[in-house]
């Protein structure tokens, strides 16, 4: 019969209420504890004891590594611990980085690696896009100067760079000193980049945009030990062919 107390009409009316309270019981409730929506432009969430989480490699700050990042003291390697995992023990530089450890607790050599190579990868490619907002607070205002220069001298003559930054493929800690409070730690980077240089006509002068260049560079980043600022700035660049 076509009455609307058919018993299929009546089992389907059953489905369709016990299908919405389910998926209201799953997907309609607020129990105060969802994420609330990402915001890619806020400020880091605050993690433990209040301080910020760590921001992203494209950041213009990058610690390497920050008081921050100090273990408990309870936890805390020794300097000689810490210099032997990077240099063998009665080395020049165990015996130079162990002089930076005892300045500055708050070092540790693989954490500081990690750092310089999201700080290299920055800078490499703020020097190719000509961001002088990004580089500045990473240089030395001498370094800073130097790129300065360069990038002028390029956009007077109308030239670009296409660059892709493919990877760090080996980072090495090769010197470190103390200069009276001024802790100096010299990094060995091995990378990948693609770079071509095009002139105001577009043609390619220098570089290829289709292959993948291995790139040694040797840059000496800075810190004074004396200041609570934790971060490091480059202060040297030399490339090793």
């Amino acid at each position: 019969m076509n009455d609307i107390f058919d018993v299929t009409n009546i089992i389907l009316l059953g489905l369709a209420v016990f299908i919405f309270f389910k998926l209201r019981s799953v997907l309609g409730r607020r129990t105060g504890s969802e994420r609330p929506p990402y915001d890619p432009y806020s400020k880091p969430a605050p993690g433990k004891n209040g301080q910020a989480r760590a921001e992203s490699p494209r950041d213009n700050v990058v610690p390497l590594p920050g008081s921050h990042q100090r273990q408990e003291p309870d936890e805390q390697a020794s300097p000689d611990q810490l210099a032997d995992k990077v240099a063998p023990a009665g080395s020049a530089l165990n015996e130079a980085l162990r002089q930076v450890l005892s300045a500055d607790r708050s070092f540790e050599p693989e954490q500081f690696l990690q750092g310089a190579k999201a700080a290299y990868e920055m800078i490499v490619t703020a020097f190719a896009e000509g961001d002088r907002k990004t580089l500045k607070p990473l240089l030395s205002r001498e370094v800073f100067d130097g790129f300065n220069s360069a990038i002028s001298e390029r956009e007077a003559r109308g030239e670009t760079i296409e660059s892709t930054f493919v990877g760090i493929d080996k980072a090495d800690i090769v010197e470190a000193s103390m200069k009276g409070s001024i802790a100096q730690v010299t990094v060995r980077l091995q990378s990948e980049l693609i770079s071509a240089t095009r002139d105001k006509d577009g043609h390619v002068i220098d570089g290829d945009p289709n292959r993948v260049t291995e790139v040694v560079d040797i840059w000496t980043f800075a810190r004074d030990t004396t200041t609570r600022d934790p971060n490091w700035k480059l202060v040297a660049t030399e490339s090793a062919g």
